[in-house]
């Protein structure tokens, strides 16, 4: 048997419905103003009404326990909600890591009182989640981690700082690696702990990280005796690395990556017409067959998290080829649309699209785990370190 193996997975009849059902939703929600799939910033505006309107779909938390507000309905179904979103370029970043990550390890590893109070709020709309790993001197290895949380009475003093850390100026909570001890000879993974952080905590700044598109994503976040309560530990102290790597397949395998810059395919289609020259036909096509090889390779994914299994490896391979693929894609649109013959505003429309879409490229193949620390994991998936 395959050290790697992507089960044969298609979705079901259900899941479509269930997708004229979101994209009636997002229909409704782009009429009536609330965020413009041709202008993501203008949804940023009413992220907070658009989360709480999901919420009320039943959208978020929708595979979790019903007894915390949850669905209890497939990863495949949710794979469509994210997918339609995704497409739609909605505001969904107020609740997508709390949805995808964080409320899952809650579940299986965090304090019975945190998860009766903070997953039905994350269900709701009404909390949103950054995640605490990479560091200024570590980056993605996160064996390397050096912000410390040390025992006080009643709790931890976190002292530190954490880098590249996604929507952590607008994130109510964070959950963190932190070490708690060090490693050991034998098992460098040993010393790694989750903490649930308040961001409100006294003693945590947070200070912007600037990109190219004008957007503020990433902060440097910075710990300075930062209280943390007992209950606020996730999980077994010293023991938090199988926890981290579990989140990660949740983090790594969806649909957002490789449909981050899935905008400039499309402008790049409704560009070419009916009838384009056969270079851009072939172009096109080539792009939509890696595109397709890649969600069929997601929705496997899925379906094995439904399986109950941990595919950490395949969400790695997904991780890996999505973000170089979404990275590379509006350069090669750029080639592509220099043999169509444009009119003017036409033209002008085409290379604003494009001209976001590649400076948002560079950072795609950093959030989530760098593509080298994701090639050492497949690597040592297959046995060769």
């Amino acid at each position: 048997m395959s050290l790697i193996h992507f089960d044969a997975m298609r979705l079901p009849d259900h899941c479509q419905e269930l997708r004229k059902e979101v994209r009636a939703f997002l229909e409704s929600e782009i009429a009536a103003g609330t965020f413009d799939p041709d202008r993501p910033e203008v949804g940023a505006k009413n992220a907070d009404e658009f989360s709480r309107r999901v919420g009320a779909k039943g959208w978020i938390g929708m595979t979790w326990p019903k007894k915390y507000g949850g669905q209890e309905r497939s990863f495949l179904e949710r794979y469509v909600v994210t997918e339609e979103m995704r497409i739609a370029n909605a505001p969904v970043r107020r609740f997508f890591v709390a949805d995808r990550q964080s409320g899952p390890t809650l579940i299986r590893y965090a304090h019975e009182k945190i998860k009766q109070d903070v997953l039905p709020r994350i269900i709701r709309g009404e909390l949103f989640f950054c995640i605490g790993m990479s560091e200024p001197n570590s980056g993605s290895d996160l064996f390397a981690a050096s912000a410390k949380a040390t025992r006080t009475d009643g709790g931890w003093l976190i002292n530190g700082t954490k880098v590249w850390t996604s929507s952590a100026h607008i994130a109510d909570y964070m959950i963190g690696l932190f070490r708690t001890s060090g490693s050991t000879k034998e098992n460098r993974r040993h010393g790694l702990t989750s903490f649930l952080v308040d961001m409100k905590t006294p003693g945590i700044t947070c200070r912007p990280i600037g990109q190219m598109s004008g957007q503020r994503d990433f902060n440097e976040v910075v710990f300075q005796d930062a209280f943390i309560p007992d209950d606020h530990v996730i999980g077994e102290v010293d023991g938090a690395w199988k926890q981290a790597t579990s989140e990660l397949a949740y983090e790594r395998s969806g649909p957002e990556r490789f449909l981050e810059t899935y905008d400039a395919l499309l402008a790049l289609t409704n560009a070419a017409g009916a009838k384009p020259d056969v270079r851009v036909t072939v172009g096109i096509g080539r792009l939509v067959a890696q595109l397709h090889t890649l969600r069929r390779m997601s929705v496997s994914v899925a379906g094995m998290l439904e399986a109950g299994r941990e595919p950490v490896v395949e969400a790695a391979i997904v991780k890996d080829l999505g973000t170089v693929w979404e990275q590379g894609l509006p350069h090669r649109v750029r080639e592509l649309a220099s043999l169509l013959d444009l009119e003017d505003d036409e033209e002008d429309a085409f290379r604003n699209k494009l001209d976001f879409e590649l400076k948002i490229a560079p950072k795609l193949t950093i959030q989530g785990g760098t593509t080298e620390v994701l090639r050492g994991i497949i690597a040592r998936g297959l046995g060769l370190r």
